[in-house]
């Protein structure tokens, strides 16, 4: 069974499409030696900034044949008189054998005549062959580019291929450039082709003596330098970054590490202000001292063996150096004037073209931020609604600093840092001075759901107030997220509003929250332009829906049923959603639970079932002589422990609740093995069903025990 290789060579990809493409690449293959019956050993895939590889292990060097019974015509239209008939030849033709080989076979729709042929596999080449280059041609890429032929697209020009079944060469094409068994070594250290001996691991060595390295061994060598060079300086060490690690693998095949130093002055700087030009916009590693304090040197990775006289670590201090002084001047052109006189220059910022200027957006701030503190407070949740007030105020201004037209990922950073270094409001305690700009600063967190919340609890109802300010306004112009297009991050300014009330436990209604923030445009201009309200709160409804559910799955870890259960109880209440989704975690696994989950689905089944057929309930159970005994007993039940189990819902005492509902499984079990709900009498069904109704309600004020999964569970 022959090893597999492919290889697609082209110019350099770009760093962030590089792993997505990698995978899908891999998928694709897995999918096309499975579906044509190659399957064989593991398959791994293998990238650089200039290739995608993917190579399996020993797959079918052919499909196996496939022996098929064709069935044909019935018997007395093939057979006339005992002669094949026309069709009989055709049949045979079109089997591939002589009309006396025909077989006759007995089927349910009688008798008929049939064929045994045997399907001859095809070759592995072949068939990777005609189907890899549509596989690579349908490789999802954020940007693609068209040359040559306008039916041939890819992120960057293709250079070379490389196709084996061990040391033969695949008859391959893509992009009019034949698949062969060169490849490319290193653009600097190794400009040549590589011959490659055969497919297999040897790939790999060919590629490493040609100093092209795979990314598992790139990300080693990197931070084996990065460690090596930072030792030069006592007491130092660099500052781990996943993000900017992965960035620069993918920018590289053989890395080295350099140390670099800068000016001591620069450090007056905010460590902010230096991190983002080192990292954001240079791909340094920034390095701090023993106390964890920004020290004034950087690491920087190579595409190359190393820097021995030192002139590309001149090179980059020189850059950094430059980037550093325009930081500075703009740092300090932008003392010249307070955030309080940038207010009125927001008029002059688009924040939408149909949702008006940020000076716009600043005042709906202000005021569903004063909504959401007064709310708080009804919720004896201690808050400074002044401290929120000029933070909304201040928020926004820094969009018009030089800092941030030149970094523009400092923004609200840089608003923080200006409201920290500037005397505002000299009545203002210094406290409430500094509380103000740590809300500004953090009022864009959480930016993912791995990014902490806002530090302060102002800062979180600011981070609130404008994430839904701005989600109001782009659903009720109809500007929803679909599918994968998301241009203004709405899911993930949604997402940090859920993570927010969640962390922090604010007593807020998504509902409400959205509903006063669309108000918020009342009588603007930009209402004119807006969707129905009903349509506006269906939308906000079953889009804050997906972000709860993404919530409890993926960042809380609950199971799929756990969170169906619990969202379909009440899906308005984060907090509250979260402490029942956790106490009904803690009970899921007990038998009681797992008969209660079948028996609310076996209700939920018939109250539909008799709903489709026109039967209505009665409007409430009543006791009557036809009640059986098992009726009467889960009648009890309910009016003793129901009452009970309200007073600890209502005192969001979820596990002591739960444990109340799992007494019912004995009167509910009786009451099905005894009890026929759909019976003639009309009068004794209708009693019946508001029975089954009534119990079905009172299970599902706090989780809806029908999307339980009770299989294996038990």
């Amino acid at each position: 069974m022959p090893d597999f290789l492919l290889e697609i060579g082209c110019e350099e990809i770009p760093a962030r499409m590089i792993d997505a493409a990698s995978q899908e690449l891999r998928d694709r293959v897995v999918a096309l030696l499975s579906r044509e019956r190659l399957s064989g050993g593991e398959v791994t895939r293998f990238d650089t900034p200039r290739r995608l590889a993917v190579m399996a292990a020993g797959i079918a060097a052919s499909q196996a044949d496939i022996n098929e019974h064709l069935t044909g015509p019935s018997v007395n239209v093939a057979y006339k008189n005992g002669q094949p008939t026309p069709a009989a030849h055709a049949f045979a033709k079109k089997a591939g054998v002589e009309v006396a080989e025909l077989e006759r076979i007995t089927t349910p729709k009688g008798e008929y005549v049939a064929a045994k042929v045997t399907k001859k596999g095809r070759s592995a080449a072949e068939i990777l062959a005609e189907g890899l280059p549509k596989e690579l041609s349908t490789i999802y890429w954020p940007k693609n580019m068209y040359w040559r032929k306008p039916n041939e697209r890819f992120v960057r020009p293709v250079r070379w291929l490389v196709a084996m079944l061990d040391e033969e060469t695949i008859p391959l094409e893509f992009d009019s450039i034949r698949a062969g068994k060169t490849s490319r070594g290193h653009r600097i250290l190794s400009n040549v082709t590589v011959t490659i001996p055969a497919a297999g691991l040897v790939y790999v060595d060919s590629l490493r003596r040609a100093h092209v390295l795979g990314r598992e061994e790139r990300e080693h060598q990197i931070r084996k330098g990065l460690d090596a060079a930072t030792r030069t300086v006592a007491g130092a060490r660099w500052r781990e970054d996943k993000a900017l690690l992965d960035t620069v693998v993918n920018l590289t095949e053989f890395p080295t590490a350099i140390l670099g130093t800068f000016d001591q002055q620069f450090l007056v700087l905010p460590e902010e202000v230096l991190v983002t030009v080192m990292r954001d916009h240079q791909k340094y590693f920034a390095v701090e001292d023993a106390n964890g304090k920004l020290a004034p040197h950087f690491l920087a990775v190579l595409n190359t063996n190393g820097d021995p006289q030192g002139l590309i670590r001149h090179g980059h201090e020189r850059v950094l150096r430059a980037r550093f002084n325009d930081a500075r001047f703009f740092w300090e052109t932008d003392q010249k004037r307070s955030l309080l006189e940038r207010l009125d220059s927001l008029k002059h910022v688009t924040f939408q073209k149909d949702l008006g200027s940020y000076f716009d957006k600043t005042q709906r701030v202000q005021r569903l931020c004063s909504w959401l503190s007064e709310v708080l407070k009804q919720g004896e949740v201690a808050v400074r609604p002044g401290v929120i007030h000029k933070a909304a105020c201040l928020a926004k201004t820094d969009l018009t600093t030089e800092l941030v037209k030149e970094f523009t990922e400092l923004q609200g950073i840089v608003g923080g840092l200006y409201a920290r270094a500037q005397q505002l409001d000299p009545t203002l305690p210094e406290a409430t001075r500094l509380a103000i700009a740590d809300a500004v600063y953090d009022h864009y967190k959480p930016e993912s759901t791995e990014d902490d919340v806002p530090r302060s609890l102002e800062g979180a109802v600011l981070s609130i107030g404008d994430k839904a300010d701005t989600i109001a306004g782009m659903f009720a112009l109809g500007l929803v997220p679909s599918g994968s297009k998301d241009p203004f991050a709405l899911r993930r300014q949604a997402n940090g509003i859920v993570k927010i009330i969640a962390e922090r436990k604010l007593p807020l209604r998504l509902s409400e929250l959205m509903r006063d923030a669309r108000s918020g445009y009342h009588r603007s201009q930009a209402e004119k332009k807006f969707i129905a309200g009903e349509k506006f709160s269906e939308s906000i409804a079953t889009f804050f829906r997906e972000r709860l559910e993404f919530y409890l799955k993926e960042v809380c870890g609950y199971a799929y049923d756990v969170v169906k259960a619990v969202m379909n109880a009440d899906a308005d209440d984060v907090v509250d959603a979260v402490q029942r989704a956790e106490a009904l975690k803690q009970v899921l696994h007990m038998p009681e639970f797992q008969a209660i989950g079948a028996a609310c689905k076996r209700m939920r089944n018939i109250l539909r079932q008799a709903a489709e057929k026109g039967i209505e309930p009665a409007a409430r159970f009543q006791l009557i002589p036809q009640s059986a005994d098992e009726e009467k007993m889960l009648a009890a039940y309910l009016e003793r422990t129901g009452p009970r189990v309200e007073a600890d819902r209502s005192r969001k005492e979820y596990l002591p609740a739960l444990l109340l509902l799992a007494t019912a499984r004995e009167p509910i079990d009786r009451f099905f093995d005894k009890v026929m709900v759909m019976v003639e009498d009309e009068h004794v069904r209708a009693n019946r069903l508001a029975l089954l109704r009534t119990v079905l309600k009172e299970f599902s004020t706090i989780a809806d025990f029908s999307e339980m999964v009770t299989e294996g569970k038990a």
